[in-house]
């Protein structure tokens, strides 16, 4: 059964990396693009899906268009995908939710929890909603792993997490090498790792910082039922060895046992989309512990790494 029915989407940040897998959830789930808007005008992505979606690189002329939509239509608000710079979230979510439609909002939802503070009031003031995106937590190798420690009986885990995804020069030109827009490499890479910790192991008790630059950061984490040593990085030299044509690594061994999960990852945004339409989309709540911890890390100061660092950050 097709969940979504004539859903109908609109999308802010159409040019943007993200926003293909964005585009492939609304067609997969059957649903109709009719608004989009990018301040770039390189959006021959649109193509792909639909030859009739209005576009527009004024989000003022977006947001109008939006609000006349809703007004004339009937049924289920319009879903607008948020796919912009982290530090535009509230913005642009506010934008979407002010003129009656429900906002499905890229990681970070926010930067700090004060901005998902100001997001709750705008639900509350609107009525509307705003949707999370947290992908890996409906990952196969992911939905095992949390059966499987569901499972067990061992109280506390070890954990060693390590996430590279290498980026070249572009990444560091860009908002994304900017702190203050991206939030840094533990916002803009490792927020998804830390809502997936979190999620799997139970709330933050201490952390750490071991290390910390434009490019990697890496410390340790108690949770409740595991201490973990993560390690986020966007530079290639932390992948496997150099010849295997790899710049990714993402894996999590937990009480000496590997779990990978470099793969499996193009359908994701097409099941977080179905869950939503479906009326068990996560909530801005889901969303919080990982924000406010990597709103911690950005400010805490380094810590020595005694012995209980990650295996990378030991190399150093």
């Amino acid at each position: 059964m097709n969940p979504s029915g004539s859903a109908v989407f609109g999308i802010v940040g159409v040019a943007g990396y993200v926003a293909p897998r964005h585009l492939e959830a609304m067609h997969a789930t059957g649903g109709r693009l009719v608004l989009a808007c990018d301040e770039s005008d390189s959006v021959g992505v649109l193509d792909r899906f639909s030859l009739d979606t209005e576009f527009t690189t004024d989000v003022r002329s977006f947001a109008k268009r939006l609000r006349q939509l809703r007004e004339t239509s009937v049924g289920r608000p319009p879903l607008v995908a948020i796919c912009t710079p982290n530090h535009l979230h509230l913005d642009h979510c506010r934008l979407v939710l002010e003129a009656g439609a429900d906002a499905i909002c890229e990681k970070p939802l926010a930067l700090t929890g004060a901005a998902l503070d100001a997001l709750r009031a705008l639900e509350r003031a609107t009525g509307r909603r705003v949707y999370p995106v947290l992908q890996l937590r409906v990952h196969d190798r992911v939905v095992a792993l949390k059966r499987a420690l569901g499972a067990g009986a061992r109280p506390k885990h070890d954990v060693v997490l390590t996430y590279v995804v290498g980026r070249g020069p572009w990444y560091h030109a860009s908002w994304k090498g900017d702190p203050e827009r991206s939030g840094g490499v533990a916002t803009n890479i490792g927020v998804h790792l830390f809502d997936l910790l979190i999620w799997l192991f139970g709330e933050v008790v201490e952390t750490r910082v071991h290390l910390s630059d434009a490019r990697r950061m890496s410390g340790r984490l108690e949770l409740e039922r595991a201490s973990v040593r993560w390690f986020v990085s966007v530079d290639s030299t932390d992948a496997p060895a150099a010849g295997s044509g790899r710049v990714t690594r993402r894996e999590m061994v937990v009480d000496g046992r590997t779990h990978e999960f470099s793969d499996g990852f193009t359908e994701l945004h097409t099941r977080v989309y179905e869950a939503i339409l479906a009326g068990s989309g996560l909530r801005l709540d889901d969303a919080r512990p990982s924000v406010e911890l990597t709103e911690r890390l950005r400010s805490l100061p380094l810590s020595p790494v005694d012995g209980d660092g990650h295996p990378l950050c030991g190399e150093r």
